[in-house]
């Protein structure tokens, strides 16, 4: 299946910093509930299946991308408001996707 650029361009992808990292012992994966800052466009929380490689430490202040644009999403008893993103490896491992250098919080992809 390929895109058009026009369907591309629906997807909004934006820059955010992890603010707040809690353990997420409801989730059917091992996760984390992040609280992420995206700038002008506000603080957003979403649901992460990250926790067997990192820290919640190394989280905190980390700046991520994150689909924005999507519906919230129920998952157990909490509503996740963004899609982090991540590659996964051929071993499941999520690896997260960051900015290579500091941008600005809400700053779209393109």
């Amino acid at each position: 299946m390929s895109l058009t650029w026009d369907d591309f361009k629906k997807v909004d992808v934006r820059v955010g910093k992890v603010v707040d990292v809690l353990d997420f012992p409801e989730a059917r994966n091992p996760s984390y509930r992040l609280t992420i800052d995206f700038g002008p466009l506000g603080v957003k929380l979403s649901s992460a299946a990250i926790r067997p490689w990192y820290a919640k430490a190394e989280l905190v202040g980390r700046h991520v991308l994150a689909v924005v644009n999507f519906p919230p999403k129920q998952i157990a008893n909490f509503v996740s408001e963004v899609l982090v993103l991540g590659a996964v490896q051929p071993d499941k491992e999520v690896v997260l996707l960051r900015p290579d250098r500091e941008a600005a919080l809400g700053a779209r992809v393109a």
